[in-house]
């Protein structure tokens, strides 16, 4: 593997229990790649408070806050409550994961939009950008968006978010561009099946890319079928190189670089 050095992992649920026998190695290994920071994003209340807490035993875990919208099927305007707690505490450097999801019928769309809204609003009133989930909604949550963006405070309106694990068409990475979003690529950029998905991260201007590995999901080409980790992302890194005719270490840079401007990480 080429060596890389200071790379972010912006999207990795480390409060998962599948981390929960060596999550302690996990950030070893990743540290001795290069992968020195991680975000960890909430998808409701209890994994947000133990996203948190994550960032309080280890130096460099941030965490995000919010509610999926697949766990939005009880949204209430009191959730906002605790969702603004957190969000105040030190180290919490978004709202997310939210967004729209066609795919699973986990919440009513009516829900999943009371939701996305609601917490776009907040995310707006606290200056802090977004971590957006789209799972077969590109059009509703672009739309959601790029209304969204018109009446930012000037503090979001260059860092709005990123759409996360980017899998939508070349025309919705036009859209996510235009509107000032950055684009979050994953483990499935490494799969034999993903020219489409290669094209468009081959397009994207290398200012606005993130590397995440959506640990436990998604895992890469060659550790595919096993549990995704941080110190993974250099493979996501190499065939972002490879795309791009350019060295690992110049993706790694811009990316790093990328998440500490949207982030405002130290």
């Amino acid at each position: 593997m080429t060596d890389v050095t200071q790379l972010i992992d912006t999207h990795c649920h480390l409060n998962f229990d599948s981390y929960d026998t060596d999550r302690a190695d996990i950030i070893t290994r990743a540290a001795a790649v290069g992968v020195t920071r991680v975000i960890n994003p909430g998808i409701n209340a209890e994994t947000s408070r133990a996203a948190l807490e994550l960032t309080r035993q280890y130096a460099g875990v941030y965490a995000a806050v919010g509610i999926h919208p697949n766990s939005t099927s009880s949204f209430a305007e009191n959730d906002l409550t605790w969702i603004e707690e957190l969000a105040r505490q030190p180290k919490v450097v978004a709202i997310g994961e939210i967004g729209l999801d066609y795919y699973r019928d986990s919440s009513p769309k009516e829900q999943q939009f009371r939701a996305f809204e609601a917490q776009l609003a907040l995310a707006a009133k606290l200056e802090l950008p977004v971590i957006i989930h789209n799972r077969e909604a590109s059009e509703d949550v672009m739309s959601v968006l790029e209304a969204w963006v018109r009446d930012l405070p000037p503090a979001l309106r260059e860092r709005p978010g990123v759409l996360h694990s980017f899998s939508a068409p070349q025309s919705i990475a036009d859209r996510t561009l235009a509107a000032g979003f950055y684009l979050g690529f994953t483990g499935p950029i490494t799969y034999k099946n993903a020219d489409l998905l290669r094209r468009t991260a081959a397009s994207v201007p290398l200012d606005r890319m993130l590397v995440e590995t959506d640990g436990p999901f998604l895992t890469p080409v060659p550790h595919r079928g096993k549990r995704n980790e941080p110190a993974y992302i250099p493979h996501i890194v190499e065939r972002l190189a490879s795309l791009r005719r350019l060295t690992a270490a110049q993706i790694s840079e811009a990316t790093t670089a990328n998440a500490v401007r949207l982030f405002a990480l130290s």
